[in-house]
């Protein structure tokens, strides 16, 4: 995946740690690199999912270190896409296994009736219709 940098060149997406306030490291998160100017801007998709992360951390956070992939389904799919043991998958069976894995834990979420799990579920699975994620994305 790439898009056109400020400078012309092209930027690639990467997964990255991102370190806020010194202390917080945030492991996963897709950034857009130029290797050429070596501008870096956050993927547009999951920014509102990092914005809101950062703001449960309060304006003093202990020292910690935070998996991206566990708040945002995109960055899931994209360290799934990137295993070295995934790498004769197709993308397209990636997601299919990510939605049914989804909808496995919603319906097991609704017969244990834990709302907040069902919400958190049917959230991750907003995040990828959301998207409207192409195997062109990865």
């Amino acid at each position: 995946m790439q898009k056109q940098c400020k400078c012309g060149k092209a930027m690639i997406i990467r997964l990255r740690t991102v370190i806020y306030q010194n202390k917080v490291e945030i492991e996963n998160v897709p950034i857009f690199s130029c290797d050429s100017c070596s501008r870096s801007e956050v993927f547009s998709e999951v920014k509102p999912d990092l914005t809101s992360l950062i703001g449960t951390l309060g304006s003093k956070p202990g020292k910690q270190l935070l998996q991206f992939q566990d708040v945002s389904e995109i960055a899931h799919l994209m360290v799934k896409v990137t295993e070295k043991k995934r790498a004769a998958d197709p993308v397209e069976m990636i997601i299919d296994e990510r939605i049914n894995e989804l909808l496995d834990l919603l319906l097991l979420a609704q017969s244990l009736q834990d709302e907040v799990w069902i919400a958190d579920v049917r959230k991750r699975l907003s995040q990828i219709a959301s998207r409207s994620l192409s195997t062109h994305d990865f």
